[in-house]
């Protein structure tokens, strides 16, 4: 399972490469302090260059066009810089004038600009902010302060849209030229003479990273080929050292680039590589793989390997590569890339920078619940790391040619300092960023440096502007404090290492580790890094301990008691296991075991009964191996829905464990009247019947039982019919748990028979339900007729669930969102995307993008890491799928739908993945629950015919929104009557405790499962009233002295 192919560690390097992927942070940077060291000499000579270097900066920068002192003045800790990030980011690529329009007046008129007039010395600066304060007030009329004033904005604003919208989007195309080369490899070739004079070199990157298609990445492909051939023919230099150069980004070369697809990524883009680096020896240029997220590392290696070593690059010395000093791993992959080029008898290229996905590495780590950040969480952390690396490199030079990339006054000191009189080395940097203080390496010290200059068009730029608009406005940003006048030199040229030391015992006080980011109430799930190849190594060898026949009822003595089988949905024939069926003749005898159960269960302290809860999780998380097997056998699950089902089921207990210590530990006293004692508290029913679904027959199923044990009832658990095997193991470990086998009982069998006789028997004092809104319906109306109490019934059911797509939407992300909303899981979700509405500016290239990214999903056996998609639940639910898509193909055009793996059971029940253009919501007559995902073209102006549909159906479970529009954000939101609502992201995947998760009208009663109010609707309230005064008077009031 999990790899069709062995993957191993081949060399000791690659061992402590993979070793220190997730390490302790406290321990990698001991060792790195260590070994960065200097002594007191180079230290005081370093100190001296650095001040030097910032005194001439700022001299510098006060003749240059003033977009470094802009961006340090709307920083990234305003809401102004944010604001216009968001602009730059979103404005060249939105179609339509109406969006344009409303983006623009949403960014600038919502926003104090006035607040930065006048806090810069830059003229520059304050013209600039002038403007963005006039052209919020022209449109924003309805702000003036006087009746005059208004009128006259108002009179303004009729025709200034057009003139507002051509010059913001100049000017921000003068911000792009700020950090990007040009258009064209060949507009970038000419503009680079002038610094090529002044003694600079370059190398280009063609923008395009992440390729979401097929198309995508030939098109990149056809963009490195052009640039390469381009820039051999444009320069006569003879050192390749000096020659022009291009980078290569990997993820532009294949649309599945990543470790899940490792063995289809080497057979395909290795090829693509090595084709590239043979031309570009052709070329006689340099030729440098660009750093990625921490999780390719692995890959990136093994191709790197493959290509480097290929015998038709013998005797270059152009190749290169990326090494990013804010992962740990940076100082060892030195050792294996010097290893590497000693094999072959030449140099790499290795160029070091301090790296450029920080926070979504940060943010990954911490959703993901993995033990160790890859990255450093300390910006001074990652200084030490890169002079560590920098030493490191300058002892290698046998292997390694050292380009060291940094911005920073007191990095580039430091590297002067260690190198002495060694000068076969380069500096680099940015295009548009560090100019003065490369101007003066490249004039004064006679150093090489090479400007890294991207080139591409606006559609291609994106990714690339917004990671430097949040270098630059990072208040940890070098670039950006040096332009601040209030920061002094001292701190500017501080020593990292001395810095680093005195955060020793404060790591992880800033940025916590994944597993406390909901301290101090509860731990967070743990999860597993399926790009991490020791884990997966581990996983594989777990996985091969688990025995199939402990899931086997032993039927030999038996012969007269029924029991169910239980088949895998990917291949029907096999009998994943058995367990024995419930009597219900016995319904009685459950009944009264669960009822003389709950008169010890309800009494025991709600500590100890939390505690239960917690020591459950643990075992969840023990036993996760066994847990994964058996969701993948028996629901079909794909590995990544594996871990994320585990992870949820234990986040429920651990929620729900804090909860209810909060609200059952003490009564809740309620403050009024002096003289007067009044106290809320919260109390069992007695049995609670729970009722879960199969497609998260351990989440949900977990979460129902422990939210009625934890509040002191005793619970009979109905699983689905498809899954009971899961159920049965989920039991066993809440028996080891402590929990009594009395307190919560399983029961197996048919729903309309079983289920039926205990949801009308009148010992249940409530019911859990997750399933389809037929079946809470008639559960509602079995409860109504058995008289009586009323008892509560909590119905999370399914919904319609909508996406709605605006043009200033970046199309890739929507794409990446809409694929993993309607199709992950195989569709199997209450949350799942059914409906994406795209506005029809954009529908187009949507469309096309669509259908590229769906041609690249793997849909097949869930046993394997690569596989994308697994079955749907058995073949009632495939054949009205298929029904679905038949009906809808006669009247509707199918715009894709993908083709099954050669390797999967015939058997199997496989429902492709498909999308359908439809006309209206309306054609829908009831929610298809698997992955099939509908799509309707709609115009703006008819937004809110739209919201009428939605609401129209009934359901109200899940929203998403793709937009950089706040006030249309908004706007919908506020109108859409749903119980979720997700922006600019995906639209499943609901944490507990943090996106509380049920739905409203047809999709649920609430309250949401998760959430603080659930446990609540579980238990009775009682009011407890003393008057305090009746045994002689009110003695706390008679106490009170005069004393202020």
């Amino acid at each position: 399972m999990l790899e069709k192919n062995d993957i191993s560690f081949t060399d000791k390097h690659r061992q402590l490469i993979n070793q220190a992927y997730r390490a302790d942070e406290r321990e990698i940077i001991e060792h790195l302090l260590s070994y960065a060291s200097l002594s007191k000499t180079d230290n005081h000579a370093i100190h001296n260059e650095a001040i030097r270097l910032v005194k001439y900066i700022r001299k510098a920068q006060k003749n240059t066009t003033g977009i470094e002192s802009f961006l340090a003045e709307y920083s990234l800790s305003s809401e102004e810089g944010i604001a216009l990030m968001c602009l730059a980011e979103a404005l060249l690529r939105v179609p339509d004038n109406v969006t344009i329009d409303s983006l623009i007046k949403d960014k600038l008129t919502t926003s104090n600009w006035a607040a930065h007039l006048g806090k810069s010395d830059s003229f520059f600066v304050n013209a600039a902010t002038w403007a963005l304060i006039l052209t919020g007030k022209c449109l924003s009329p309805e702000r003036g302060r006087t009746l005059l004033t208004r009128g006259l904005l108002k009179l303004t604003s009729r025709g200034s849209e057009s003139v507002i919208r051509r010059a913001v989007d100049k000017a921000m195309r003068i911000m792009n030229t700020q950090f990007v080369m040009g258009k064209s490899i060949e507009d970038a070739l000419m503009r680079a003479k002038v610094k090529e004079q002044q003694g600079f070199c370059y190398s280009y990157d063609c923008l395009g990273e992440a390729a979401l298609t097929e198309d995508d990445a030939k098109r990149y492909f056809a963009d490195y080929q052009n640039a390469i051939k381009k820039i051999g023919q444009f320069n006569n230099i003879d050192d390749i050292s000096r020659k022009p150069g291009i980078s290569v980004k990997l993820s532009a070369l294949h649309p599945r680039y990543q470790e899940a697809q490792r063995a289809r990524v080497l057979t395909q883009l290795t090829p693509k590589l090595l084709a590239l680096a043979q031309l570009a020896k052709k070329h006689d240029i340099s030729f440098t793989i660009d750093a990625e997220e921490s999780e390719r590392l692995d890959i990136s290696l093994d191709i790197i390997a493959q290509v480097f070593q290929d015998k038709s690059l013998a005797g270059w010395q152009g190749f290169g590569i990326a090494v990013q000093a804010y992962q740990k791993r940076a100082f060892y992959v030195l050792d294996w890339l010097a290893a590497l080029a000693r094999s072959q008898q030449k140099r790499i290229n290795v160029r070091l920078i301090k790296g450029a996905y920080w926070d979504s590495e940060i943010k990954k780590t911490q959703m993901q619940g993995l033990k160790q950040y890859s990255v450093f969480t300390r910006k001074s952390f990652t200084d030490v790391s890169f002079q560590a690396c920098a030493k490191k490199m300058l002892t290698l030079t046998d292997a390694i040619y050292p380009q060291f990339a940094t911005h920073n006054a007191y990095s580039v000191a430091t590297i002067l300092t260690l190198a002495k009189d060694y000068r076969d080395f380069e500096f680099q940097c940015l295009h548009g960023m560090g100019q003065e203080l490369y101007q003066e390496i490249v004039k004064t010290q006679g150093m090489p440096c090479r400007i890294y200059a991207p080139v591409g068009v606006h559609e291609d730029l994106l990714p690339y502007l917004v990671r430097r608009l949040l270098e630059n406005g990072a208040n940890s940003s070098f670039v950006n404090r040096v332009v601040d006048e209030h920061e002094t030199i001292d701190t500017l040229t501080e020593n990292p290492l001395e810095k680093s030391r005195l955060l020793l015992d404060k790591i992880n006080q800033n940025i916590v580790l994944p597993k406390d980011i909901f301290a101090p109430m509860r731990l967070n799930s743990s999860g597993i890094d399926l790009n991490d190849r020791q884990e997966i190594m581990h996983l594989k060898a777990s996985l091969q301990q688990v025995s199939a026949e402990k899931w086997h009822i032993k039927t030999a003595h038996l012969s007269n008691t029924a029991f169910d089988k239980s088949y895998a949905p990917q291949k029907p024939d096999y009998c994943v296991g058995s367990i024995i069926k419930t009597d219900v003749a016995k319904v009685e005898d459950i009944i009264l075991k669960a009822t003389k159960a709950f008169q010890a269960w309800s009494v025991k302290p709600v500590g100890q009964r939390a505690d239960c809860l917690n020591r459950y999780a643990d075992l969840l998380e023990a036993h996760q191996t066994e847990l994964f097997a058996l969701l993948m056998l028996e629901a079909g699950k794909t590995w990544r829905d594996c871990v994320a089902e585990v992870r949820e089921a234990v986040d429920f207990c651990r929620y729900y464990a804090a909860m209810a210590i909060e609200l059952m530990s003490e009564p809740r006293s309620l403050k009024g009247y002096t003289g007067e004692l009044n106290e809320l508290s919260l109390h069992p029913r007695g049995i609670i019947l729970c009722i879960s679904p199969w497609n998260f027959p351990l989440a949900i199923f977990t979460g129902q039982i422990v939210a009625a044990l934890v509040t002191g009832h005793c619970v009979l658990a109905k699983p689905a019919e498809q899954t009971p095997l899961i159920a049965r193991k989920a039991i066993e470990l809440m028996y080891q748990a402590g929990i009594e086998d009395g307190v919560v009982q399983l029961l197996i069998g048919s729903g309309r028979t079983l289920g039926q006789a205990f949801v009308a028997h009148a010992a249940i004092k409530g019911v859990l339900f997750t399933g389809s809104n037929q079946t809470a319906t008639h559960i509602n109306q079995t409860l109504a007729a058995r008289g009586g109490e009323i008892i509560p019934l909590i119905a999370e059911t399914g919904g319609q669930n909508v996406m709605i797509v605006d043009s200033s939407a970046l199309l890739e992300q929507v794409v990446v969102d809409v694929i993993d909303s309607a199709f992950g899981s195989a569709g199997q979700r209450c949350s799942a995307l059914r409906v994406v509405y795209i506005q029809e500016d954009i529908y187009a290239r949507f469309v096309s993008l669509l259908k590229g990214a769906m041609a690249e999903l793997c849909v097949g056996d869930p046993r394997w890491l690569a596989t994308d998609v697994g079955p749907v639940i058995d073949k009632a639910s495939l054949d009205g799928l298929m029904q679905h898509v038949a009906l809808l193909s006669k009247q509707y055009d199918l715009i894709y739908q993908c083709k099954l793996s050669d390797d999967i059971d015939e058997k199997g029940y496989y429902m492709p993945p498909t999308a359908i253009a439809i006309e209206s919501i309306e054609t829908l007559t009831k929610e298809v629950f698997g992955p099939i995902l509908h799509v309707i073209k709609f115009k703006w102006k008819n937004l809110e015919s739209v919201i009428n549909e939605i609401n129209g159906t009934g359901f109200g479970l899940t929203l998403g929104i793709h937009s950089r529009i706040n006030h249309r954000v908004d706007a919908i939101k506020k109108r859409v009557h749903v119980g979720n609502c997700y922006v600019n992201r995906n639209m499943t995947g609901a944490v507990v405790g943090l996106q509380p998760f049920g739905g409203e009208g047809l999709s649920g009663t609430g309250p949401k499962a998760g959430g603080p109010f659930y446990l609540q609707r579980l238990c009775l309230e009682r009011t407890y009233t003393v008057d305090t005064t009746a045994a002689g008077g009110n003695a706390s009031l008679m106490s009170l002295t005069d004393e202020i």
